[in-house]
């Protein structure tokens, strides 16, 4: 029934005109046909209505407004006896048509998304999903011109021409030109599909994810052509998998400077459902304070006791069979455990435990919103894959999205100078950034986009990176415990656009509150930074309520001293830590940049240490003025540039 009812409704305009014109049929008589076609389209509405939830009948919206238009159309025929009302269909078909496609693309999501995510669900959670709303509303224009323009042509067949050209276009023409639309637009959805690279991450992907020549790393620039392809990920994850089944462990602590055998061996021990430790410091203290009995420590880093040395384990594990490279054990994200050890402001091991459910809906937004600037670089890095934004930004989503990743991190600025070969995706931390701009004028780079975290990028640091390397870095704000939650670029403004998918507010405290996918306990995670949160929903950053101090019985912002100190213009680097030895006071480490070099140069430590403490009496108490001092060419630092605040203090502990 429902077949012959569509049949009906295309051959409409033929039908009609056959009636009219070829049997001469009269007008009453042909209408009353298509009462009875309203009939027909009433019972299909009615007779098979399926049942809802709720056990009632739920109709057919679209064949009863089918029943209704007919039995309109047959009734008007009938009473004037004239065929004008018959030939209105095509017409009113179109202009529904145009009013539901035009309204769509006012309150989206528009129809053409629709009917693709009935079809695909897996777009509305895929990190495509920007980029295939954006070309469905593109062909949800082009069928609002199409209705248009075959709306105009009807109506001109309706007024203006005989039955024969109202016919034969609205039955023949109009449908020929719908064929070839949906033929183009295939055509043209295919190619949009080639260039959407298949998006794989660390829990999804299979063996057959890839082409065996898909290049996933590359050494030292990407025309050197010394490169890691994707059965070379396929035979060293086989080859990684024997090594580990050759050990009784449960928990490995994986360090590795090394991003090709970092990712290798961290998605072994994710099929074989291990728990990975990652730790971005390896110094034999810090291991001993976060290493238990029955810990496995497996690193790149030579000389290292009581370690797996894992270029010579790669090297030496067994051969593996073409079955064994060709299989991908599944990783269920749910249930990997990772834990990532950061050193935090008391530099004791702080355990964060994550999944790689969290990290791939990370990933899954930045890539749907970013992800065409990842597709056409490749990615080069100078921060640790250790701490989670180079984790996340420098071996997850490369390897989801199948971007080419550089095999070494990036460790001195010169080496940016012979990156003019290729278009490169840089994630780095601000320090380094910093450095790059106080030695190099303009880099040769071509076309290339920053993403930077892990620190504070004060706005004239970007403005001259933008001079330095031709882009304005895009930062992102986040920590261990929430991944990312929001970004910004300073050239627009200083306030942060949460992701769409975060929600923020403040505590009592003035704190920030965040809630997202990211995050696993569902009341959210409080942070201890300061915000004012605008009503557009933008936050501004006002430091930390862990950096208020206390200094006989003031409170004072050490971020506040810090941003003073700043605004001298003669200080590139400092930080204010509190001492509590006799008694309480604020001490600041200084590094000048060039024009505090020039103006200090020759000058007793007194007389600096007297400019500043004058300086800062314009904007607090002498009680909470810094009582010492120490001018460094250097603060003390870690690979993502924040300061290391227990050796900063220890400078303070001895004598000058």
């Amino acid at each position: 029934m429902k077949i012959l009812l569509a049949i009906a409704g295309v051959l409409y305009p033929v039908l009609v005109f056959v009636l009219l014109a070829v049997y001469k049929a009269p007008v009453r008589i042909v209408s009353l046909c298509v009462i009875a076609l309203a009939l027909a389209f009433f019972l299909a509405a009615t007779g098979n209505a399926s049942k809802g939830a709720d056990g009632r009948r739920k109709l057919n919206p679209k064949n009863l407004l089918s029943s209704l238009f007919f039995l309109l159309v047959g009734i008007a025929c009938f009473a004037t006896n004239s065929p004008l009302f018959l030939r209105l269909y095509p017409l009113a078909v179109c202009a529904t048509f145009l009013f539901v496609f035009g309204t769509s693309l006012l309150s989206p999501p528009n129809i053409v998304f629709r009917f693709a995510t009935l079809q695909d669900k897996s777009i509305l959670g895929s990190p495509f999903r920007g980029r295939v709303e954006a070309y469905c509303k593109k062909v949800t224009l082009v069928w609002c011109a199409f209705f248009i323009l075959n709306g105009a042509a009807a109506a001109w067949t309706v007024f203006c021409a005989d039955e024969r050209v109202w016919a034969f276009y609205n039955g023949g023409v109009s449908y020929i030109i719908m064929g070839i639309i949906f033929g183009i637009e295939f055509i043209i959805r295919s190619f949009v599909n080639k260039k959407m690279k298949g998006y794989f991450p660390i829990t999804q992907f299979k063996a057959d994810s890839r082409a065996d020549d898909h290049v996933l790393c590359y050494d030292d620039t990407w025309t050197k052509s010394e490169y890691k392809t994707w059965l070379d990920f396929l035979t060293d994850t086989a080859k990684m998998r024997k090594v580990i089944g050759g050990t009784q462990a449960n928990e490995f602590i994986l360090h590795c400077n090394d991003y090709w055998l970092f990712l290798v061996t961290f998605v072994a021990l994710l099929q074989c459902k291990k728990q990975v430790m990652l730790t971005a410091n390896i110094t034999p203290e810090f291991i001993k304070e976060m290493r238990k009995p029955g810990y496995q420590f497996w690193t790149d880093a030579e000389n290292v006791p009581d370690t797996l040395y894992i270029p010579a384990a790669l090297q030496n594990a067994p051969q593996v069979l073409e079955q064994e490279i060709r299989s991908a054990p599944e990783i269920v994200a749910d249930e990997t455990q990772i834990h990532m050890f950061t050193s935090g402001s008391t530099g004791k091991p702080k355990d964060v435990i994550q999944r790689m459910t969290e990290f791939n809906e990370d990933n899954a937004f930045v890539f749907s919103k970013w992800g065409e600037e990842f597709t056409k670089r490749k990615v080069v890095a100078t921060v640790s894959q250790h701490h989670i934004y180079g984790f996340l930004f420098t071996i997850a989503l490369p390897f989801a999205a199948g971007v080419p990743f550089r095999r070494k991190r990036i460790e001195f600025p010169n080496e940016f100078e012979k990156l003019n070969d290729a278009k490169y995706m840089i994630i780095a931390v601000p320090a380094f950034l910093k450095r790059t701009n106080e030695v190099e004028e303009k880099l040769p780079l071509d076309d290339c986009f920053i993403f930077t975290s892990g620190g504070v990028l004060l706005p004239e640091v970007a403005k001259r990176t933008n001079e330095v390397f031709g882009f304005w870095p895009v930062e992102v704000y986040g920590s261990t415990e929430t991944s990312g939650i929001a970004w910004r670029q300073s050239k627009d403004g200083l306030e942060w656009t949460p992701f769409d998918n975060a929600q923020i507010w403040k505590n009592d405290e003035g704190c920030l509150v965040i809630k997202s996918p990211y995050i696993k306990d569902p009341k959210g995670f409080e942070t201890a930074d300061l915000v004012d949160i605008h009503p557009d929903g933008r936050f501004i950053m006002k430091g930390r309520s862990d950096s208020i101090v206390k200094i006989e019985e003031k409170r004072v912002s050490l971020t506040e001293v810090e941003n003073r100190l700043l605004q001298s213009g003669l200080v590139r680097d400092v930080c204010v830590v509190a001492m509590n030895d006799r008694r309480q006071y604020l001490a600041a480490a200084i590094a000048f940049n060039d024009e505090g070099k020039k103006k200090f140069d020759g000058q007793k430590k007194f007389d600096i240490n007297m400019f500043f403490h004058n300086f800062l009496t314009q904007y607090f108490e002498n009680v909470v003025i810094p009582k010492k001092w120490r001018f460094l060419d250097a603060l003390p630092s870690d690979l993502q540039g924040k300061h290391k605040k227990l050796e900063i203090q220890a400078l303070f502990t001895k004598n000058e």
